[in-house]
This record gives structure tokens, sequence and C-alpha cells, in this order.
């Protein structure tokens, strides 16, 4: 843990400072407005910022507010997510975005409890969007800054496979009382280009000379607990989808099932991501043995 009230000024300063000095140049950083930072917040769970990158500027060129989006149809919505992956938080996305025009008259809510109520909306982009967009005092806490507090101020090389109780209160003790809204960013863009997972550069860690890391105050000790397996993607029933759903998007008339057969050999498997598909909303079953994206 930190030691002290002085000790946790110091690891604001310094992560703050170095944050300021090294932060890419992100554009819903440029521009973080409620809506802008929604989107991003949206693209980024679970997809690196190289991918989202194309994506955004695209998407918030053709739908620069809530409004925009809500008048395209779902179908436009999951064919402009093109190939992020998890195209169904394009559903959630475009439901949020309705949603915001229904209930708020087209502007991204303030509070956490109105942005919480919004559909698609979980308590990490809440607080994201509360937080980054508005300023407001959150615990923001993705994979990069629970990497970061872990070693820091827990000595362990990664937190726990899921959120704890623990690591939420950890986060809290050390937000600090003012510019959280900035600690939140500093801490999630050092865990992205320093403390990263397979290749810490603590030479360059604003934090290193301060003897604040207790994981490198300790010698760097391995991770010991339940086994952190990758996401598999060859042969998944995720890979299909993205298959299936890659032929949807890029025709633009109904596809017959025929087609849809060619993409995948096992047909158990391919039928079940195809019915899952259906199911989620993201492709709609027409008469004829067609298939297209929803309209």
């Amino acid at each position: 843990m930190i030691a002290d009230t002085a000790d946790t000024a110091e690891l604001h300063d310094s992560i703050i400072s170095w944050f300021d000095a090294n932060s890419r140049d992100l554009p819903w950083r440029r521009n973080a407005s409620p809506w802008a930072v929604m989107v991003s917040e949206f693209m980024l769970q679970q997809t690196p910022v190289s991918r989202v990158l194309p994506v955004y500027e695209a998407w918030i060129e053709r739908w620069p507010t809530p409004a925009d989006l809500s008048k395209a149809s779902t179908g436009e919505a999951v064919r402009a997510w093109g190939r992020l992956g998890y195209p169904r938080r394009a559903l959630r996305l475009h439901a949020a975005a309705t949603a915001i025009v229904e209930q708020h008259g087209g502007e991204v809510p303030k509070s956490h409890e109105a942005l919480l109520a919004l559909p698609g909306i979980g308590e990490y982009t809440a607080a994201a969007v509360a937080s980054f967009a508005y300023g407001q005092r959150h615990v923001v806490l993705d994979t990069n800054v629970r990497r970061v507090f872990a070693r820091i101020a827990a000595g362990q090389q990664f937190p726990a496979t899921s959120l704890t109780s623990a690591e939420r209160e950890l986060a809290t003790s050390l937000m600090p009382e003012h510019n959280a809204h900035r600690w939140a960013a500093a801490t999630m863009e050092l865990g992205a280009l320093i403390c990263t997972a397979r290749a810490p550069i603590c030479s360059e860690c604003p934090v290193a000379d301060l003897c604040s890391c207790r994981w490198r105050k300790e010698g760097y000790p391995a991770y010991d607990g339940p086994p952190r397996s990758g996401q598999a993607w060859a042969g998944t029933d995720r890979q299909c989808r993205g298959r299936l759903m890659a032929v949807l998007r890029d025709s633009p008339v109904p596809v017959p099932k025929t087609q849809l057969d060619l993409v995948w050999t096992d047909e158990l498997q391919r039928e079940r991501a195809l019915d899952g598909l259906v199911a989620d909303g993201l492709v709609e079953p027409l008469e004829d043995d067609l298939y297209r994206l929803p309209e």
C-alpha cells in the first residue's frame, strides 16, 4: 500500500505530470464532448486504440450527435461498426443514442445515475463518461488501471481475474480530491504505454525513482493466481459469427443462405452462430431463405 498522504500526493503529481507530457493525441481527447467520449468508450471495450481510430473518426463524422445516430437504422450502425468485433456494441450504442434523444433532449446526461440508466451502459462506461466528459470525481477502472494499481499498491504482477471490492476500495483511496478525471486518464495511459502486461518499461515509469511501486520494490514477484488464459479466436463461434457478419456487411442486398453456408464448413457451429446473430438482433431473416442486417 502507499505509505501516507504525502506519498499519495507525490504519486498523483508524478503520474499526472508524466501524462501531461506524454499522453497520446487521440481524437476523443481533442474533442472531449460527452457524445465523443461515449462513442470512444463503447468502441474501446476489448479493442485496441489502433483498430478503433479509423472507425471512430468515420463514425463521428457521419453521426456527430446522438440525434444523428438515432435517425439511422440499426443495420447502418452495425455496418459502420465494421470489423471492430463484438457488434452488439453497435446496437447498444444506437439504443443509447435513441434513449438520449427521447429522454434527455438529445444531450448526453451529466449525472452518473442517468448515464447508468441508459441502454448498454454499465458502471465503467458511466464513470468514464462522467469523468472524462464532465470532469467529475469517479473511480474509473479498466484493465490498464487495475494492472497499474495492482503493481504499485498491492505488489502484484496482475490484478484478480475479475474486479473485487478490495480493488475498488483501493482505487477510491488513491483518487485525488482534485483533478480526479486527469488521474483516471493518466493511470489509464500509464498502463497502456508503460506498465504494460507483457513488457513493462520500468525505466520510463514516472514512479520508478520514487520507490512507490511495491511490485518493483519487492523484486517483481510473478503472478501466482488463477491461470490468465487469453481469449481464443481460431475455430470459435466468435470467428464463425465474424465470417457471417462480414458477408452480410459487404452485401448491399439480402444474402441467400447458400452463400452464408460457404463461409464455414462446420454445419452445426455455423447454424448455431447464425441463430445467435438472429437472436441478438444483428441479423434479420427474410422469406426465401434470405438474410440481411436489420433495417
